[in-house]
């Protein structure tokens, strides 16, 4: 096995992790359970984690593997049946403006232009700012995606691209130190998903913000991510292995996708998915 895989085996924390009480995010044995008619149904089971400060993590999966649980419980929406999901050493325990997310479906206010949906939210969160500079900050995320001559314009007018720069730019106008994205580019086409993954990095290179992915796209995890986090299939779903992603930043597509270890660390990502945890669509 290649030396870029670490398996998770069970009980053990995942490897190339900091030791105990160094991590900056860290999950501490969580497992979830959902109550249904039929009895407790297990998501999660012996989630051990620990996230660097300003790292760039990928999560990759098939579906109900419980991939949109596990950030839920880091921005709070949701809390683990038993262990616990700590950030700074405080467990957390409910939403808060540190921790952002980003969704597939934009979740923006469409009555309002793009310009009113990242103010509000600067507004609701720093409401003692002075309004010159919520203002300031506005223009300049909006501007950081490439939105300022689409400002004023109401988000039903814009493209599918176009609102999900919204989204990214309301989050990160807050300056949250984690930064949630839950498969944000799914419903993009390729030309405008490969477009805002290069925005995407532009942005973390400068605010270096902690970031949690969903990905269903093993290609976009290479090319973003320090380490692919591979989910086992649920129930009970864990982490099955973690890869290193080395390729050095700033990133460039083109080289990396000419580097042989590229292909290599691909096809591990495939031979896990689809061979190793294929999904049985019986189920």
């Amino acid at each position: 096995m290649s030396t870029l895989i670490q398996p998770a085996p069970m009980g053990v924390p995942a490897s190339a992790a900091p030791p105990p009480g160094e991590a900056f995010l860290r999950f501490e044995n969580v497992s979830k359970v959902y109550p249904t008619p039929s009895g407790p149904y297990p998501v999660l089971d012996g989630i051990d984690l620990a996230v660097n400060q300003g790292e760039f993590m990928c999560v990759i999966g098939h579906s109900g593997c419980g991939k949109s649980t596990l950030l839920n419980m880091v921005s709070g929406f949701a809390t683990p049946s038993d262990g616990q999901v700590m950030l700074h050493g405080n467990r957390i325990t409910k939403p808060g403006p540190d921790r952002m997310v980003v969704f597939q479906g934009y979740a923006l206010l469409p009555w309002f232009t793009a310009y009113e949906n990242v103010y509000l939210a600067i507004d609701s969160v720093k409401p003692d700012l002075p309004a010159r500079e919520k203002k300031e900050i506005t223009r300049e995320h909006l501007a950081m995606v490439g939105l300022t001559e689409a400002a004023e314009k109401k988000i039903l007018q814009l493209s599918g691209g176009m609102k999900q720069r919204v989204a990214i730019a309301r989050a990160l106008a807050i300056r949250p130190e984690v930064l949630i994205l839950d498969e944000p580019f799914g419903a993009l086409d390729a030309i405008t998903k490969e477009e805002l993954q290069e925005e995407l990095l532009t942005i973390w290179n400068t605010q270096k913000c902690t970031v949690l992915m969903i990905t269903h796209d093993i290609d976009e995890a290479l090319f973003l991510a320090d380490r692919l986090v591979m989910m086992t299939n649920g129930p009970a779903a864990r982490i099955g292995e973690i890869m290193d992603i080395r390729f050095p930043r700033p990133r460039n597509r083109e080289e990396i996708m000419e580097d042989p270890i590229y292909y290599d660390m691909r096809n591990q990502a495939l031979d896990f998915l689809y061979s190793r945890y294929a999904h049985d669509d019986t189920e």
